[in-house]
């Protein structure tokens, strides 16, 4: 069975979506017209240096996912038969889905990277070659109880998330007891953890103005590891913003129901690579 993954913030580059725009010139103008500026530009040449920033990146990539995907309709005739997204590639997911149009989604991203710009103070790590177990108990055994887990990535790649100060005091932590790599991430949020509050509230409250269809096709949820309903839709994406990603155990969902033949979508092979630790139990 088919499943096209689609990838979150940190696989944006400049350059993505090239040739993209000019296939999907209507997607590419219908675009613009809600951003109220050239998508093609950011994308392609970013020159006032953008698309780093949260609230330029989300759309940027959910933009350059969109129409990649219906590169990749268009050149298998087919649709797959289970979709699923990092953090913001949720949205690609449920956008392929049918649960909402393109101006919606779009729509969506945008005041969800708005929201999330508006976060300071805070800061995330990778940490690389501990358990989630492992994880917790240096949390624990050190008092680092401000920091979350942002992302269960993998069997040993666990993205932690908390305040800045917090963050860079638990390094030496983490490497004391074995991490391979302990990797400080650009960012200026402490996405998907506790922090992110405020911008759950409110995009709760966003989120009132729209309504959204059941999923056509199977999307596996990055909070709950299980598949979206028509009444989970709202919840789901409200909480993803201060929950964490249980990509691991979302990936482990689709592998138990037989062999899965997994596509990315989007720009950048993150997801590909994190897909085969997994089914190498790492």
């Amino acid at each position: 069975m088919a499943v096209w993954v689609f990838p979150g913030q940190g696989s944006q580059a400049k350059g993505m979506g090239d040739g993209l725009f000019e296939e999907f010139s209507e997607l590419t103008a219908q675009a613009d017209s809600i951003l109220r500026y050239s998508i093609k530009t950011l994308c392609l040449e970013d020159p006032r240096d953008q698309l780093s920033q949260t609230n330029y990146t989300q759309p940027a990539l959910f933009v350059v996912s969109a129409l990649a995907y219906h590169q990749q309709m268009n050149e298998t005739g087919r649709q797959p038969d289970f979709v699923v997204g990092h953090s913001l590639g949720e949205y690609n997911a449920l956008y392929a889905a049918g649960v909402f149009d393109f101006e919606t989604g779009l729509k969506l991203v945008n005041k969800r990277g708005e929201l999330m710009s508006q976060a300071s103070g805070g800061g995330m790590a990778a940490v690389i070659g501990l358990s989630a177990d492992a994880v917790i108990d240096v949390l624990q055994t050190n008092n680092l109880e401000g920091i979350d887990i942002a992302n269960y990535n993998s069997g040993s790649q666990i993205v932690i998330s908390g305040l800045k100060q917090d963050i860079d005091q638990a390094q030496a932590s983490f490497e004391k007891a074995g991490a391979r790599l302990f990797m400080p991430l650009k960012v200026s949020g402490a996405f998907h953890s506790r922090y992110m509050q405020s911008a759950h509230e409110e995009f709760s409250k966003y989120l009132e103005l729209f309504s959204f269809n059941a999923p056509k096709i199977p999307v596996i949820a990055n909070t709950t590891a299980k598949p979206y309903t028509i009444d989970t839709i709202a919840e789901n994406l409200v909480n993803q913003i201060d929950h964490s990603v249980r990509w691991n155990e979302s990936i482990q969902t689709l592998l138990s129901q037989g062999e899965k033949n997994f596509s990315e979508i989007g720009p950048g092979r993150v997801l590909t690579g994190l897909i085969n630790r997994i089914k190498r139990g790492q």
